[in-house]
């Protein structure tokens, strides 16, 4: 087939393609004469005969890199852990790795054979931190692809064949078998035939099958028959007719082989049918079949391919079921599983319903019904059917080195191939009944790679195989392209009148002159490789009246066919049977037939039959000598069939040819009109013809246009162009560039080596000048507006013609390996291609104003044009044309033209030399780069949304071009293309609106752009860039920043709530389906068409079986298989179009390829903008560019974006070498004071990534914080600031991570997150993991020292990190305990109020926050009605406010006033700090401290003090206010504060003067034992509660808290006493509560004093109502007795010590001392005395202002009394002395306690009797009664005592 000479790959712009040739070609010796007195035949030779020229670069050339395979991008979140999992997995699966190796889908788009990453080649030479951004955004970056969807957009045409079908089935006879045995020799032909139409579709194919004995050497078994087909169709079928030698009469009849029941030849008959065989020479019709090769119901499945169900498919069927000649064919055993469809599959057909004959046939007849049934015949023949792929590999897909290009531009064909594929393929199990056997031959299959490629594609041309002829071609209207020209002969029937046994022979003659005369050898012979013969024979016709044949006879015409060859037919009767010799055939007559006269297509004849022959038996003159059989009857019918490339049948075609020659050969008149006739009689010329023969004629027109003169000349471009319009119409295809036309120009246009002149000059002066007569506004009719609509194809000529010039000028003596210098035009020539250009340009212009398709078209073809000579002509001679197209078009301009411009330069920029090509002068940089820069940014200023997404779509294009160009890998390339592009940023930057302007997909496209430009720059061109101005250095930055919010990878999950971008592109996007949002928009046209077509996208490997065989963990049980299915999905749940459902549509694999796409193309895009910071940051350091050194906050602004976004693992691990880097050369700014936002949201984010559960992650982030401590060392010495930031920050983070999980019974625990952010806080203090870890993250060990220059000494010190990470340790714990109270907070009010004060006091450093946690307690007490704690709260707030301005020394108070404060709330620290100033974070601090909001909170602690009756801290509180009312002279403010003190001091008389003594509050102790408890068990609480509470109260307060708390095993007891309890007696399982009243204890009081406490107001000072300690008695006897007399009772006094002092900020403390004292029973009595004695004398002292108040003493005293001596008294006084005076007793007691005894009751005595007489002197009259009581108690009191202690009454 068409073998391919690539000439050579060295510049040579040409390639040659030699011929297809037929072999029957060379077969004609009149075909090898001198053709030079014929030019028309020479012109017809050489155009069949020369070699296809090819112009190589013509299409572009394109080589790219083998494509990057990507990583998978691990993007973690707080609670994943990707990359372990991966580690896990991959040791796991490393063993079955390679059993699974075939299943990995390839992850690159464009599909070419991995030679190791491009990118990581480059990767040596100028370290990137990632891979380029670009191979990720354009996965499936197919050059092809994008050059298609140029508007008019030139596609190469596969190499020219004659069968474009390209469906050739090839037919082999393996064998032929009889049961009676195969002993004579069989022949028989094949073909293809319509049994519709009844007609032959190609020649015949012959074959024999020789008995063993008789075989020979060469036999013809071996050689197969190849027949090719246009369009599958039910109707077509291989015709096969089997003959054999004649039968001889009473021999063996041929009925033998169709008998019913076996038969077995005698040897004897074997070998008389073996001679017979070999002594007869003629042959006779034995059987036939019909095999269909395609089934009914498939032919129209495939759509315009049908598919070509067959032998070769799932089911072959018999011809249709009424015809009962042919059986049907039976079941092909096949499991029909063909996994895939190779190159190769053929079928062995085994043909068991053979038809024998009984007589001979034509073959119409065969299926006439009125004929006898045929036997079956009792054999099998074997053949081997096999279809081939389309013999026209295409050419253009084969580069020079020889490697395949996939094509994908044209998939259409690409589909319907595999649709072929899949019919071919689907195995054969759908076969009808019959008895039809098939065996699938060997499938032997091709891979396409390599040069031997075309051979390989078809190893099924052998030499000896036969091509049959294919019929159609003569009808088809098509170019011819191969010399063929030859006559078929038919005879069909003879009718004579009696029987004979007939045969014909045919044989062509030259003359009837000489009867003897040989015939010429023209006939084809049967077996291939012989010479030509004489003659040919037909069959026999034995014992027939009507003799039918059919045979066919080929025939080799002369190339010019003179008035005497005729064909002369001889008729033979032959006897057949042996007499004494070999049987002779006998002449009966003969029929000639003149071949001049009947040349047609086709033709039925009748001829009359001579007896013989004589001389000059052709001429009319001889007519009447003739003797004819039959009375002279045309008794010989024959059909006729020409088919000749050489011999138009057209009559006018003819004329021209004729005048060609005569004006060629000067022998026709000087004036030429009948030429000029015959060229305008071309237009009429039927469109069949037209075009068998359109190569041919446009070769002769142009030469006529090239050396005519002028009237033919344009006579002959006229023709032409009418011609070519023609062609393009009624050939339509769709195309603009009609195929026919394109394959003249780019296959068949020749200079023949330069034998003939360039045609360029003559045409471009022929249409120069009827354009310039157009422009000059003559006439010039409707031929302009064809040219115009031509002009790509004369353009394309001109083109070729110079190219062919250029090559035949430079082609011999051009040392190997250099270019060819361009073509130097002759000035007239390049003046006349000037003006021609600009009369279309205007015509481009005119016409795109009406809007006319046309002049869109002629515009790309201008821009091609443009784009051929730049690589014929001097470049700068070109940019002459460019640059009168852009004066042409300049500026805006309407959109139509506009976009004309852009299509212009994508076609010329599409150049191959594009990025090599010189400016317009020589200094310049390249031309074409500046005008498309400045065109494309003035599109994107556009209001046109298509046109700016066009733009932007051209530079991506380009720069993926370059990207992927294997020309350009080299870093020096990369950085001249770099620098190429490079003054578009600066454009963009000039004008940042028009890039604000854009919607989100054309911003991409701009972005990715950049990236790709500033990635390949080297640092100079940068630095430049940042020297211009502050303001650029910042747009620069800002368009970074662009590119991360752009480019940022979002979870499929965060994608639902992504809103659309600025201009909603949903309205203006394409219409292809948004698969994605930040890839490519080509992306979702891949992803849609690689779903719609379910073949493997291009790109999964190979074996595409994968495709169907999803591996398990990808597909969901959910997951619908097809798009189809998906999107019936995506309908009936009405997702419509947005991205995510797309998504779920997609296959598994391809989503899979998706997310691989996105994430690595975030990831390179985060790295490229990190390598830009860092270099910025170098380049910042020495201060050699323009930017903000204040802040930098070009670095911060992009350090932000960076760490705001989702990133991948592959990130952070280059990420924090660059922050270490970036904070040691600017670290002095970046921890400046200004930068105080940047620095808290680079710790809020170093805080969030630390509770990462990827421990990488999680590390990196413990590093990123330990280097803001060392900056915070170097340059502050210490790190209070740096903590103040953490703790806001933490603080922050706490609202956002979840710090608590439920537990399964629905409590709640500490959360993953939590104890991470613990580990990773106390890692920070690590001292001794510190150095590994600075290793694993890629920093030097000594990162952390903070030496400043010129000293020694290192200011980091672990033990203020340890201090550090403690603090927020104890904030994050605050946080904890907060959120695990959640469930109970309502419940449990006091460990609520705990849970905030541990906040507060977690969070003192930071006076913001230390104020709203105290300010929540605040609300939280005032909630629970505990006033004073609440104004406690206030008070510190208060607090923190006084003591920052104090420290500030800004206000009205002093030290003092701070120390006055903290006898009311000792919690107000008195170091007065310089953390409330450094907690001067943005948001944050001293700022809001001012004295209005501490005299805020003062008035709220007076009116919460107040509330709480604590009037005497209300008096303080009221102090400090006042001073600051002074300074500032509100003197109505003073008159109210001093208002208010009068009622307070009012107040406090009020409390003091009361009878009953005032009590604030009730103090309980409560201890807590069992684990329930918590943190709670084994300790004591001192509770403050309100006044009115009882120790009932409080015991059901407690109990509902705490058994909300127990489970199922716990239960809840309350010790009933307040005997000390020993936790290890008690029982498990029970949590006990001890509740005790407890009394406070003064400040002064003697703890030691064995008296009883009255808590009387007479005690009560201001001070005393702040407590620290608390006691309580408890009774108790040492012999055993639960209770005893007073002798026996014990008392134990325990005193308690909290942690505080009361009113706290909460309402219990915890018990951090307990003391206790024990009491005898004696010292008990003596205090119990005691005490009494003591309250009357206190009573009797108590001095009295005035009389007026008498009446609250007397009551108090009458109370006293009463209980002292009544005389039913007898537990009292008495009591003790019968208890201890009387007996036993006494006797025990040392004589010291008995003194002090008596003396004590003796005192007591004595009191008593003065309290009575002070009675008597206070009482009225109503009180005699009572005193006179009084008197006789004390008197038989004194009488009772006097019996224990005589001595009672002397003293009395």
């Amino acid at each position: 087939m068409a073998m391919e000479d690539y000439a050579s790959c060295n510049g040579q712009r040409f390639g040659r393609i030699m011929r297809q040739w037929a072999t029957y070609s060379d077969l004609d010796p009149l075909l090898n004469e001198n053709l030079d007195q014929w030019p028309h035949l020479n012109e017809l030779v050489q155009c069949y005969k020369a070699d296809w020229v090819k112009d190589e670069t013509k299409y572009g050339h394109y080589e790219t890199v083998a494509s990057s395979s990507f990583q998978s991008q691990i993007f973690e979140g707080p609670d994943t852990d990707i990359e372990t999992e991966m580690h896990l997995a991959s040791a796991r699966h490393s063993k079955t790795e390679d059993a699974i190796n075939d299943d990995i889908p390839s992850t690159s788009g464009r599909h070419i054979p991995e030679t190791g990453s491009y990118i990581s080649s480059s990767k040596s030479l100028n370290m990137h931190f990632g891979e380029s951004p670009l191979p990720a955004y354009e996965p499936v970056f197919d050059w092809e692809n994008e050059r298609l969807l140029i508007f008019g957009q030139r596609t190469p045409e596969t190499l020219p064949t004659q069968h474009k079908s390209g469906l050739n089935i090839t037919v082999k006879v393996l064998s032929l078998s009889f049961q009676a045995g195969l002993v004579e020799p069989f022949y028989g032909t094949i073909c293809l035939y319509n049994r519709e139409r009844r007609e032959k579709l190609s020649e015949d194919f012959y074959f024999r099958v020789l008995p063993t004995e008789l075989q020979d050497a060469n036999v013809s078994s071996e050689h197969r028959g190849i027949f090719s087909l246009d369009t599958p169709s039910a109707s077509v079928c291989l015709l096969v007719q089997l003959e054999k030698p004649a039968t001889e009469e009473g021999g063996i009849t041929p009925s033998v082989y169709s008998r019913k029941e076996p038969v077995h030849l005698t040897e004897r008959e074997k070998q008389r049918l073996q001679v017979w065989s070999r002594i007869m020479p003629c042959r006779e019709s034995f059987a036939w079949a019909m095999i269909p090769l395609f089934e009914n119901n498939n032919v129209a499945s495939a759509g315009g391919a049908a598919s070509p169900s067959s032998p070769l498919t799932p089911s072959i069927s018999a011809s249709s079921s009424q015809d009962s000649v042919v059986e049907p064919l039976s079941k092909i055993n096949l499991d029909g599983k063909l996994a895939q469809y190779s190159s190769r599959s053929s079928v062995v057909v085994e043909i068991s319903n053979l038809n024998k004959v009984k007589e001979s046939y034509t073959e119409e007849s065969l299926q006439d019904p009125k004929r006898k049934m045929h036997k079956p015949v009792k054999g099998i023949l074997r053949l081997e059917i096999e279809k081939l792929h389309a013999a026209n590999v295409d050419a253009d897909n084969i580069s020079e080195g020889g490697s395949v290009i996939n094509d994908p531009n044209d998939a259409s064909g690409r589909f319907a191939e595999a649709a072929y594929a899949k019919n071919l393929g689907n195995g054969l199990d759908g076969l009808r009944n019959g008895n039809l056997k098939c065996n699938l031959g060997d499938r032997k299959e091709s891979h396409r790679n390599g040069s031997n490629l075309i051979a390989e594609s078809h190893p099924d041309y052998c030499n000896d195989d036969f091509q049959a002829f294919d019929f159609r071609m003569m009808t088809r209207s098509e170019p011819f392209l191969q010399l063929f020209h030859c006559l078929y002969v038919y005879p069909l029937t003879v009718t004579l009148s009696r029987k004979r046994n007939l045969f014909i022979r045919v044989e062509l003659r030259k003359d009837d002159a000489d009867i003897r005369k040989q015939p010429l050898e023209a006939i084809y012979p049967r077996d291939p490789g012989q010479a030509p013969q004489k003659w040919a024979h037909t069959q026999i016709a034995s014992g027939a009246r009507m003799a039918c044949y059919h045979d066919e006879i080929k025939i080799c015409l002369p190339a010019l066919l003179a008035l005497q060859h005729h064909l002369l037919f001889t008729f033979f009767h032959i006897d057949l049977q042996t007499k004494l010799e070999a049987p002779k055939p006998v002449v009966v007559g003969y029929a000639a037939l003149p071949l001049s006269t009947h040349i047609q297509l086709q033709s039925d004849l009748s001829l009359p039959i001579l007896r013989e022959l004589i001389p000059h038996y052709l001429q009319d003159s001889g007519k009447e000598r003739l003797d004819y059989l039959e009375d002279g009857k045309n008794v010989f019918r024959l059909r006729l069939r020409l088919c000749s490339s050489l011999f138009p049948v057209n009559e006018r075609i003819r004329d021209f040819f004729l005048e060609y020659d005569r004006h060629t050969l000067r022998t026709s008149p000087p004036w030429g009109s009948e030429l000029l006739e015959a060229i305008n009689s071309l237009k009429n010329v039927e469109s069949t013809a037209l075009l068998q023969f359109l190569q041919p004629i446009l070769n002769m027109l142009l030469h006529l246009i090239g050396d005519g003169g002028e009237t033919l000349q344009v006579a002959a471009f006229r023709a032409m162009v009418n011609i070519l319009t023609r062609v393009q119409q009624e050939s339509s295809d769709g195309a603009e560039r009609n195929r026919f036309l394109v394959n003249y120009v780019d296959y068949a246009f020749d200079d023949f080596g330069g034998r003939q002149a360039p045609v360029y000059p003559g045409l471009s002066t022929v249409w120069g000048s009827l354009a310039r007569s157009k422009a000059k506004g003559y006439r010039v009719g409707p031929v302009y507006d064809d040219v115009l609509a031509m002009a790509w194809f004369f353009l394309e000529l001109i083109v070729k013609s110079m190219a062919l010039e250029q090559s035949c000028l430079f082609d011999h003596n051009l040392p190997i390996g250099e270019d060819i210098p361009p073509l130097q035009l002759k000035e007239g020539v390049f003046r006349c291609i000037m003006q021609l250009y600009d009369c279309l340009l205007t015509e481009v212009h005119e016409r795109c104003k009406k809007g006319m398709s046309l002049a869109k078209r002629l515009n790309s073809s201008l821009a091609f044009f443009c784009y051929d000579l730049l690589s014929i002509i001097e470049p700068r001679q070109v940019f002459e044309l460019v640059s009168l197209y852009m004066d042409k078009f300049a500026g805006v301009c309407q959109s139509v033209l506009h976009d004309c411009k852009l299509t212009f330069l994508q076609i010329i920029c599409d150049h191959d030399l594009f990025v090599e090509m010189p400016g317009r002068d020589p200094s310049d940089r390249n031309y074409l780069s500046s005008v498309l820069i400045q065109e494309i940014f003035l599109t994107l200023d556009h209001d046109d949304v298509s046109q700016r997404a066009k733009a932007a779509r051209i530079l991506v294009v380009l720069m993926c071009k370059h990207e992927f160009d294997s020309r350009y890998q080299k870093p020096d390339d990369k950085l001249y293309i770099a620098q190429l592009y490079f003054p578009l940023i600066g454009q963009i930057l000039d004008e940042m609106p028009v890039f604000y302007n854009l919607n989100a997909v054309e911003k991409r496209e701009v972005l990715i752009v950049i990236l790709q430009i500033i990635r390949n720059l080297d640092d100079a061109s940068l630095v430049k860039a940042w020297q211009q101005s502050i303001a650029r250095t910042g747009l620069f930055f800002k368009l970074l920043e662009e590119c991360l919010i752009h480019f940022e990878h979002k979870r499929p999950a965060d994608s639902m709530l992504m809103s659309c971008s600025s201009r909603s592109p949903d309205g203006e996007g394409p219409t292809s389906p948004k698969y994605s949002d930040r890839l490519s928009p080509t992306i979702n046209t891949y992803l849609s068409e690689a779903s719609r077509q379910e073949v493997r996208p291009q790109g999964t490997p190979e074996n595409g079986y994968l495709w169907h065989r999803v591996s398990p963990q990808l597909s969901s049980p959910n997951q619908p298989y097809s798009l189809r299915e998906a999107l019936a999905q995506a309908q009936s749940s009405r997702i419509g179009s947005t991205s995510r459902a797309l998504r779920e549509s997609l296959h598994p694999i391809l989503r899979q390829k998706l997310e691989l796409w996105e994430e690595n193309l975030s990831t390179a895009v985060s790295l490229q903008v990190l390598e830009m910071t860092e270099k910025f940051s170098v380049a910042a350091a020495s201060h050699s560019i323009a930017t903000d050194y204040g802040k930098l906050d070009c670095i911060t602004s992009i350090l932000m974006g960076l760490f705001s976004r989702s990133q991948p693992l592959a990130f952070w691990k280059a990420f924090f070498p660059v922050f270490n880097n970036i904070f040691n050369l600017h670290g002095a700014t970046l921890m400046a004071r200004e930068n105080d936002r940047f620095l808290k949201q680079v710790a809020f984010h170093l805080l969030r990534l630390a509770v990462f559960r990827n421990d990488s992650i999680r590390r990196r982030a413990v590093i990123g914080l330990q280097i803001l401590v060392r900056n915070s060392f170097y340059y502050f010495t210490h790190t209070t600031r740096l903590r103040v930031m953490l703790m806001i920050t933490l603080s922050e983070l706490m609202s956002d991570v979840q710090v608590t999980q439920m537990k399964s019974d629905g409590s709640l625990e500490e959360s993953g997150e939590a104890r991470r952010l613990r580990k990773s806080l106390e890692e920070m203090a690590d001292e001794g993991r510190s150095i590994e870890l600075l290793k694993d993250c890629g920093l030097s060990g000594n990162a952390l020292e903070a030496i400043p220059e010129g000293s020694t000494d290192n200011r980091w010190s672990w033990l203020e990190v340890k201090h550090l990470s403690d603090s927020l340790v104890q904030a994050l714990d605050a946080g904890l305990e907060h959120a695990l109270l959640a469930s109970v907070m309502t419940v449990d009010r006091y460990a609520a109020a705990e849970s905030f004060y541990k906040l507060a006091m977690a969070y003192a450093p930071v006076p913001d926050l230390h104020i709203m946690w105290l300010l929540h307690l605040c609300d939280a007490h005032q909630e629970m009605q505990s006033w004073a704690e609440a104004a406690q709260c206030a008070v510190a707030v208060a607090g923190v406010i006084m003591q920052a301005l104090v420290g500030r020394n800004d206000a009205v108070w002093s030290r003092e006033h701070v120390a006055s404060l903290r006898k009311i709330c000792p919690m107000v620290s008195n170091a007065v700090t310089a953390e409330a100033s450094a907690a001067e974070v943005e948001g944050y601090g001293a700022s809001k401290l001012t004295v209005d909001s501490a005299v805020k909170y003062l008035q709220l602690a007076n009116k919460l003090f107040a509330q709480a009756e604590l009037y005497h801290f209300c008096a303080s509180i009221l102090e400090l206010i006042i001073p600051v009312y002074k300074s500032r002279r509100a003197y109505g403010q003073l008159a109210k504060c001093h208002t208010s003190l009068t009622n307070i001091y009012e107040s406090i008389l009020e409390q003091e003067s009361s009878p009953i003594p005032f009590i604030d509050a009730t103090y309980y102790r409560v201890g807590f034992y069992g684990d329930r408890f918590g943190k709670l068990d084994r300790k004591e609480y001192v509770y403050r509660e309100p006044r009115d509470v009882r120790l009932g109260d409080i015991m059901e307060k407690l109990s509902h808290i705490y058994e909300s708390r127990m489970d199922g095993n716990h239960t809840l007891h309350i010790i009933p006493d307040s005997r000390q309890v020993n936790a290890e007696e008690l029982q498990p399982g029970v949590c006990y509560l001890q509740i005790t009243a407890v009394d406070p204890v003064m400040e002064d009081e003697d703890l030691g004093s064995r008296r009883e406490r009255i808590f009387s107001l007479s005690t009560g000072t201001i001070r005393a109502r702040v407590f620290d300690r608390f006691l309580f008695d408890t009774p108790f006897t040492k012999n055993g007795k639960t209770q005893g007399g007073l002798e026996d009772q014990w008392k134990r006094r325990t005193v308690l010590q909290t942690e505080g002092s009361f009113p706290a900020l909460i309402n219990r403390l915890l018990v951090f001392k307990s003391e206790s004292l024990e009491f005898s029973p004696v010292e008990n009595a003596i205090g119990m005395i005691e005490t009494r004695t003591a309250a009357l004398r206190t009573e009797l002292e108590e001095p009295r202002s005035s009389e007026g108040d008498q009446l609250p003493r007397l009551q108090s005293l009458q109370r006293i009394l009463q209980g002292s001596v009544a005389v039913q008294v007898n537990s009292g006084v008495l009591s003790v002395c019968t208890a201890f005076l009387s007996g036993e007793p006494a006797n025990r007691l040392r004589s010291q306690e008995l003194q002090q005894l008596i003396a004590a009751l003796l005192e007591f005595m004595a009191v008593c009797k003065r309290a009575i007489r002070v009675h008597f002197r206070l009482i009225g009259e109503e009180d005699q009664d009572f005193h006179t009581q009084l008197v006789n108690g004390f008197q038989s009191l004194t009488a009772e005592l006097s019996h224990y202690i005589p001595a009672i009454l002397s003293e009395l």
